[in-house]
C-alpha cells in the first residue's frame, strides 16, 4: 500500500521536472538554442552518425539527420521502434521479463491501451510541430473530469465522492476559514481598508462564500438534482472534517501543473502513431532485434558491435548518438572515462506499473463520466476513461497507473492474472460491479521490461550538480540523449529536446571543421 507520505511526495514529483526544466531554461542552463529544433547545415562530404536506440529522441534525430545528407544507421534492440512510446492492441506483445502478454483486446482500431505516454500538453511545440508536419492527427485529451471520482479509505468510510464536490466543498471551507482569520493589522501599515476589502472578495470569490463569509455550498460542487423545471437547489457540502483525513486534499491542484493542465491532447488512434509517421519516413534506416554489444570511442570516430540475427556486426561512424537507457549503457562494453562511466550508474530510474482493461460496456458513461481520471488512495492510484468513441458498446480503461515503486514491484510480482484480480477488487471500491465489465487485461511493468528495466531517471539537484553536465557533454563523437538527458524526464519532448542539444553541436563541430579546410 503506498503510504500517504510516499503518495505526497510523489505528487510533488509530479511538478518537479516541469518546475527545474522552466527554471534550467531561465537560469541558462538550457539556452533558447537548445530548446528550439536545429537548423542544421546539409553535409556532402559523407558525415555518418550511428544512433542506438530507436526511441522518440533516436527517430527524431534520424529524422533530421538523414534529411541533411548525413549517413544514418538506427541500432535498436527490440522487435519494435518506440522505445516507451508503446501503444497496444489485440496480438501486441508486451516483451517483459517473466511474464511476457499477448494483448487479447479485440482486433478493433479504437480498442488500444497506450502503455507509455498517453497525453501532450498543449506547450510541448518540438512534439506538436513534428505531429503537423508528420501529419498526426490530434484530438483533445481530457485530464481532468470534475465527474469523475474521489477515493481514500480515509474519509467517507472509503465511499468515493466526485471530484468536484471534493475540490469545491475544501476550498470553500478553507477561504471560509481564512476570511474569519485575516486582520488587516496583521499585513503592516501600507496595507489599507481597501486592500483588506480586496483581499476578503478576491477569497469569497475563491471559495464561493456567502453574504456572511460562510460556505453553504456551492454552484461548483454541483446541483442536488438537474431538474430543470425545478428551482435549482445546492448539494449539502461534505463534513469537513472527513474531507482533512484524505491525503487528496494535495490533489486539487493537479490539473492546474504546468504539463497536466488543459488543453491536452492525443494522438487520434493511439500515441503510437507517432512513431509510424517518422518510421513512414525514415523506416529503412532502422535495425529492429539488434542489441548493442560494445562501443568504443576512438580518434576518428566510433565503433560499435552488435548483433544481428546470429552474426555480429562492426558498425563505424563519425558519430554516435546513443538513447540507451543509461544504466544498461554502464553495462554495455565500453570505453567510456571512468568519470563519465561512474555518472551512467549514478542515476536511479523509477518502476511504473500500468494496466489496461477492455470493457464490453461503458459503465462510467451511465455515470455521467465522459475521460477524465478518477483517483484513489489504493495501490491502483488511478482509472482513466477513454475520451474517444463516446457511446460505443466497449472501451479500454486504464485500471491502474503507480508511480510508488514499492507499489510497482508489488504488482510485477504477481502472474497477470493476479495482477488484473487486484486491480479489479480495488476498482470496485470505486465503481461496483466493475469487475463484471471486464473482459481482458494487458499490463506493464516497465522496469521488467526487456531493454528498458526502468522508466524515467530521477534526477535529484545533487546529482544533477554532479553528473549532469559530464553525460551531456560529448565523449569524442559519441552523444548521450533521450529524455534521461533532459531536465524534463518521463516527456517526449524533453527528449526531443535532448537530441536536437546533440545535434546542435555535431553542426556546429561540423562546420567548424569544414572551415579550416
Amino acid at each position: 500500500m503506498l503510504s500517504r507520505r510516499s503518495f505526497l511526495h510523489l505528487v510533488g514529483a509530479f511538478g518537479g521536472s516541469t518546475a527545474v526544466y522552466r527554471a534550467a531554461v531561465g537560469m541558462g542552463l538550457m539556452s533558447a538554442s537548445a530548446v528550439a529544433r536545429p537548423d542544421i547545415a546539409p553535409v556532402r562530404n559523407g558525415k555518418s552518425v550511428l544512433i542506438l536506440g530507436a526511441g522518440i529522441s533516436g527517430l527524431a534525430a534520424a529524422y533530421e539527420l538523414s534529411r541533411k545528407g548525413y549517413a544514418v544507421k538506427v541500432i535498436e534492440a527490440s522487435h519494435r521502434p518506440g522505445g516507451r512510446n508503446l501503444t497496444l492492441r489485440g496480438g501486441d506483445l508486451v516483451d517483459e521479463v517473466e511474464y511476457p502478454q499477448r494483448c487479447e483486446f479485440d482486433r478493433h482500431a479504437d480498442l488500444y491501451f497506450n502503455a507509455g505516454p498517453a497525453r501532450i500538453p498543449g506547450h510541448h511545440a518540438a512534439l506538436l510541430n513534428y505531429c503537423k508536419e508528420l501529419g498526426v492527427a490530434l484530438a483533445p485529451f481530457i485530464n481532468e473530469n470534475r465527474n469523475a471520482w474521489v477515493q481514500d479509505d480515509a474519509m467517507f468510510g472509503g465511499r468515493p465522492v466526485r471530484n468536484r464536490e471534493y475540490i469545491a466543498d475544501s476550498r470553500g471551507f478553507l477561504a471560509e476559514l481564512v476570511a474569519k482569520s485575516i486582520r488587516p493589522e496583521t499585513f503592516g501599515a501600507t496595507f489599507t481598508q481597501r486592500d483588506y476589502r480586496q483581499l476578503l472578495e478576491y477569497v469569497r470569490q475563491f471559495g464561493e462564500l456567502d453574504e456572511r463569509f460562510k460556505y453553504a455550498g456551492s454552484t461548483r460542487a454541483g446541483y442536488a438534482i438537474h431538474d430543470y423545471t425545478k428551482p435549482p437547489a445546492y448539494k449539502q457540502p461534505l463534513d469537513a472534517h472527513e474531507l482533512l483525513r484524505s491525503g487528496f486534499i494535495y490533489l486539487m491542484s493537479f490539473s492546474e501543473l504546468d504539463d497536466q493542465s488543459a488543453m491536452m491532447m492525443e494522438p487520434v488512434g493511439g500515441m503510437d502513431r507517432i512513431v509510424t509517421a517518422f518510421m513512414a519516413r525514415i523506416g529503412a534506416l532502422v535495425e529492429l532485434n539488434s542489441p548493442v554489444q560494445s562501443i568504443r570511442i576512438g580518434d576518428s570516430g566510433v565503433a560499435v558491435r552488435y548483433r544481428k540475427g546470429g552474426s555480429t556486426v562492426n558498425a563505424h561512424a563519425d558519430f554516435c548518438l546513443t538513447c540507451i537507457p543509461m544504466h544498461l549503457l554502464a553495462r554495455i562494453e565500453h570505453n567510456f572515462p571512468k568519470r563519465y562511466s561512474d555518472a551512467l550508474s549514478a542515476v536511479p530510474h523509477g518502476k511504473l506499473f500500468k494496466i489496461g482493461l477492455q470493457m464490453k460496456q461503458r459503465f462510467w458513461e451511465n455515470e455521467g463520466i465522459y475521460g477524465g481520471i478518477s483517483w484513489t488512495m489504493q495501490d491502483i492510484q488511478q482509472i482513466w476513461y477513454p475520451t474517444h468513441d463516446i457511446h460505443r458498446d466497449k472501451g479500454v480503461v486504464l485500471g491502474a497507473y503507480t508511480f510508488s515503486d514499492e507499489v510497482a514491484e508489488k504488482f510485477a510480482r504477481l502472474p497477470p492474472a493476479a495482477r488484473t484480480k487486484l486491480a479489479i477488487e480495488q476498482g470496485e471500491r470505486i465503481h461496483p460491479g466493475y469487475g463484471r465489465h471486464v473482459e481482458s487485461s494487458i499490463s506493464i511493468a516497465w522496469h521488467r521490461m526487456n531493454h528498458m528495466f526502468g522508466c524515467p531517471v530521477r534526477w535529484s539537484e545533487p546529482l544533477q550538480a554532479q553528473c549532469f553536465r559530464t553525460l551531456q557533454a560529448p565523449v569524442g563523437g559519441h552523444y548521450l540523449i533521450g529524455d534521461q538527458m533532459s531536465y524534463h524526464p518521463g516527456w517526449q519532448e524533453g527528449a526531443l529536446h535532448s537530441a536536437f542539444h546533440a545535434i546542435a553541436d555535431i553542426d556546429q563541430r561540423v562546420r567548424a571543421s569544414a572551415s579550416l579546410g
